[in-house]
């Protein structure tokens, strides 16, 4: 089995995989789309975290599991990106090619639900006065985007809209 990580999936897998390299997913982009209000934030200062959102491209991360890990990386995946049930992210197996070899995987990933009260869809100036300013039982908000931009610097991967974000931080 495969699993596209986008976020923190990239540097916080939580599961055993036999190893991990960059790839790309097209038809959804990475954006910070989904309102924290437990991870990286609360209900009185609510945060962001990233979420696949439609259109475009997405550079991430596939982790390669092991069958006899399948079932539970997809249970312990399913609780983590749903919390208590919450269904904030669908589970879809897309494709996605592997940067070096161009082979293209099926791979499990989570794509942000339009439909949710949580989605949401801020300008880089207001995702960046959210973030700044977000703290949930996971940390801060502005690790979750330091981190999420350190480990795709580290796969030689880059995402502008996320450095546009920080760039926004740094100058409040």
């Amino acid at each position: 089995m495969f699993v596209f990580a986008y976020g923190s999936l990239i540097w916080r897998p939580g599961f055993a995989h036999l190893g991990a390299r960059p790839a790309l997913l097209r038809g959804y982009h990475r954006r910070f789309c989904i309102t924290s209000r437990h991870y990286r934030g609360t209900p009185q200062t609510p945060g962001l975290v990233l979420g696949l959102d439609r259109g475009g491209a997405c550079q991430g991360v596939v982790f390669q599991v092991a069958f006899d890990d399948a079932a539970a990386v997809l249970a312990y995946l399913d609780e983590r990106e749903n919390l208590a049930g919450e269904e904030v992210y669908h589970r879809r197996e897309l494709p996605v090619r592997l940067r070096g070899c161009g082979q293209i995987v099926r791979a499990i990933t989570y794509v942000a639900d339009r439909s949710h009260p949580a989605y949401a869809r801020p300008c880089a100036r207001t995702a960046a006065q959210t973030i700044a300013q977000g703290l949930g039982v996971a940390g801060s908000n502005r690790e979750y985007l330091v981190n999420t931009l350190t480990q795709l610097r580290i796969y030689g991967l880059r995402d502008r809209g996320l450095e546009e974000i920080a760039a926004n931080i740094a100058g409040l």
